[in-house]
């Protein structure tokens, strides 16, 4: 046993890169005259490697005696200062990984006649390593997933996971999503959406954030996932232009229970786009524009609800879908000078939904028909967002501050309607939903650079409101609660306040934040409403993260994380009005939800290597007040009531590694596994909508993970490909569990025009194998569902760079 363990030890900390990538930094200072203190001009500043006394590079200082060296390597430098008549002065410089600008501050040459041998200490270049807190991936070189949305894009990078459309960080999907760094409509402010529909054309790289520091805001537990809009800074007119196509739905996995209406079948996915920018002189004018339609078979679920009077009900939940998709970015960058830069940017996207659904109700044997809910929905989804960011750049390269403004408006306008068709009677329902949500976000942030790092401070301060307004509108016999309905606004105040301090020298790193944010939430709901009444919370609480790290040497680094964040309930978790998209299983949401608070810890070891990496996290982490959906029934109803809930402890152990490995030339690898134990405490929860029911929820755990196989392959004549394996293992879900789930998903992509074209086609769960199995476990009942949903699409496309 003792031997097994030293070999498995052996294995992980000397076998394997975690996407490493180099960074390059800019050293500034300023030469100033011993005795007098007066600035230097024109003298010489020459770095060279510690080691071997050898040239790098050099510049010479400014009117003004300042300098500065951009693009130098992290590694163990001596800066060497020279002038005629002065005294030639040397000391040495590490240069570290943990910020992009260096800071040597005031450097003081004293007078000297005679000259003087050069001094020079010993110096060993550095092998880049990062943080650990941050993945970057360049969503080009994903080529199994060209052409389709960002959430299709995510479901191969290692370390996330896709289920029931949300995204997954080790197996949590508490996740505040960015679009170049900021929180909008289109992506959600908290809480994630609207992934599925944003082309991942228009985007240039995605950063997966485990632990963020103390300069962003504080919700999303699991951590954050930064979107990063292309944009183009060369010089003159330039762009690129493309245009994919795609089937989904190849042939039917199941089919439908009897009397509805068919499934949709070869899908189509159309997806042009263009990247357009000009830049002259002190102006860098940037557009992005992407059109994406699809035809999508978006749920086809299967469902057998058993209940304990003995009744057995099979359903069928199916949503043919059309969805066009229109985003637009853009802005301009205006240079006023050397010091001041200022840019005013916006985005507009609307999302048009168009859903054909069709629920059939059946007894045990389908020999009879219960209910027929036939529905229609027509969506519209409309963002629009403006920013204007003024940089500051003092004399030292590296300090700086931002101010910026940004508002965001996003409209959800919501119609559906229902043919409500029981065996002696039909009904036709309908209700429809306008929500206007408005956001205005104002911040300063100010970076200073050390000579052994940097400090970061700021502000920021948001104001958001969502008016909300829903009407129902029931037909004969029908299952809608009119009485539910009404008007209600979400209004939330959060002014914040951080700093950030960062540390480095040639063995340790340390980043110390704080953030302390006040939060003043209040919901009014209409007072007829005949269970929610108004309601809200305020806190002011800190926020702090720290990261240690201890350098073994060039290629070996470990680094220990604690972070403290929150998860506040979203407007649409709280929202007061059920949702009808499932007739008889119906989701509501909770006035009373409050946040859920988590803290984290993690353990990571980095080996780096040149041809490969190898990275290893041990996390933990445990929340209070979890936010989960629990669902329950009511006396003399089948009906199931869907409600967000706060429950007791939550804990998230786990252990992820990932290796990556050039084997040769032309094959590459990456291998990502996660493993963890999600546990949630028993509690006692009281669902009070439509009527109050109270029942206690046992305690549930499992051990689950995911393992991700991505390997891509250069093949001659400018061919790139790449095979990707993802298994999900089982896992828990609120009040149940889902089944393990597999895909294999493969692409090729060839460089034509002399590299200016290029030409794509890929597949995804090329082998139909990707099924989402539940079995939900409630008072009173029991179901399991399988949903054959489209996951199967083929894409090909053509883009052109000029």
């Amino acid at each position: 046993m003792k031997t097994k363990i030293t070999i498995i030890t052996f294995f992980l900390f000397s076998v394997t890169n975690i996407f490493a990538q180099t960074k390059n930094v800019t050293v500034s200072g300023i030469i100033k005259d011993e005795n007098n203190k007066t600035a230097l001009p024109f003298v010489n500043v020459v770095l060279k490697t510690e080691s071997n006394n050898t040239f790098v590079t050099g510049t010479i200082t400014k009117d003004d005696g300042r300098f500065s060296i951009p693009n130098i390597k992290s590694g163990n430098y001596t800066i060497e200062v020279s002038m005629m008549g002065y005294k030639t002065k040397t000391q040495p410089l590490f240069i570290g990984n943990l910020s992009d600008f260096i800071d040597v501050a005031t450097i003081e040459i004293s007078e000297n006649t005679n000259t003087l041998a050069e001094v020079t200490v010993t110096s060993k270049q550095n092998n880049i390593s990062n943080k650990m807190d941050k993945k970057t991936f360049s969503v080009a070189d994903n080529v199994a997933q060209s052409g389709g949305s960002v959430l299709q894009t995510m479901q191969n990078l290692p370390g996330i996971t896709v289920q029931d459309g949300k995204v997954q960080l080790r197996g949590n999907d508490k996740i505040t999503v960015l679009i170049d760094g900021k929180q909008t409509g289109l992506t959600g402010f908290g809480n994630q959406s609207g992934l599925d529909n944003i082309p991942a054309s228009a985007i240039e790289k995605i950063e997966i954030i485990n632990n963020p520091s103390a300069k962003y805001d504080a919700n999303g537990n699991a951590g954050i996932i930064n979107i990063i809009y292309k944009k183009n800074k060369k010089e003159g007119f330039n762009g690129k232009v493309g245009y994919t196509n795609g089937f989904g739905a190849l042939w039917v996995r199941k089919e439908n229970l009897p009397t509805i209406r068919k499934q949709y079948q070869l899908t189509p996915k159309v997806n042009p786009s263009i990247s357009l920018n000009f830049k002259k002189n002190k102006i860098n004018a940037f557009f992005q524009g992407d059109y994406l339609y699809t035809e999508t078979l978006n749920k086809n679920e299967f469902t057998t609800r058993t209940y304990n009077n003995g009744e057995i009900i099979n359903q069928q939940v199916k949503r043919n879908r059309n969805t066009h998709f229109v985003t637009t970015k853009a802005g301009i960058d205006w240079s006023i000078n050397d010091n001041d830069l200022l840019t005013i940017s916006g985005l507009f996207g609307t999302e048009k939904i168009i859903d054909n659904g069709d629920q059939p109700f059946f007894n045990q044997d389908l020999s009879q028909r219960k209910r027929l809910w036939q529905f229609l929905e027509d969506e519209l989804k409309t963002t629009v967002m403006a920013t204007a960011l003024f940089q500051h750049k003092f004399q030292e390269a590296g300090h700086l501050y931002n101010i910026g403004l940004n508002y965001t408006f996003h409209r959800e306008d919501e119609k559906y309607f229902f043919d409500n068709i029981l065996p002696t009677s039909s009904g036709k329902d309908s209700f429809k939903l306008l929500s206007d949500e408005q956001v205005l976000d104002l911040n300063f942030d100010y970076v200073k650079p050390l000579k052994y790092g940097k400090i970061e401070t700021g502000i920021k301060f948001r104001n958001r409101i969502i008016p909300t307004n829903m009407q129902f509108f029931p037909g004969q016999n029908s299952p809608l609660d009119a009485s539910a309905g009404g008007e209600a606004t979400y209004k939330e105040l959060i002014p914040a306040v951080y700093g950030n301090y960062v540390f480095e020298n040639k063995k340790i790193e340390a980043e110390i934040g704080l953030r302390v944010e006040y939060v003043g939430l209040q919901y009014d709901v209409n007072p007829n409403h005949p269970t929610y009444k108004s309601d809200g919370y305020n806190y002011t609480q800190p926020f702090p993260n720290v990261r240690l790290a201890y350098k073994i040497n060039d290629a070996n680094k470990i680094s220990l994380f604690f972070n403290r964040r929150v998860d506040r309930p979203n407007e649409v978790d709280i929202r007061i009005f059920p949702k009808y998209d499932d007739a008889e299983i119906i989701k509501v949401g909770n006035p009373a939800l409050r946040p859920q608070f988590t803290n984290s810890l993690e353990l990571g070891y980095k080996k780096t290597w040149e041809s490969g990496s190898f990275y290893s996290a041990l996390y933990h982490r445990f929340a209070n007040g979890t936010i989960t959906r629990i669902s329950s029934t009511i006396p003399n109803s089948n009906l199931i009531y869907a409600v967000f809930q706060n429950a007791d402890k939550s804990f998230n152990t786990g252990l992820e590694i990932v290796l990556t490995q050039d084997i040769t030339k032309w094959y590459a690898m990456n291998f990502n596994l996660n493993t963890y134990q999600n546990k949630i405490d028993g509690f006692t929860v009281s669902n009070k909508y439509p009527i109050v029911n109270s029942f206690f929820i046992d305690e549930s755990k499992i051990v689950s993970g995911n393992a991700k196989w991505n390997n891509t392959f250069k093949i001659p004549k400018m061919f790139d490909a790449q095979l990707t394996a993802i298994y999900l293992a089982p896992d828990i879900i609120p009040q149940g569990k889902i089944a393990s789930r597999f895909s294999l998903d493969f692409g090729i992509k060839k460089a034509i025009q002399k590299g200016k074209g290029e030409i794509f086609v890929n597949a995804t769960n090329i082998l139909n194998s990707m099924i989402v199995r539940k079995d939900i476990q409630g008072k009173n009942f029991n179901y399991t569902s399988s949903d054959y949903n489209e996951t199967q699409v083929v894409r090909f496309g053509y883009s052109y760079k000029f």
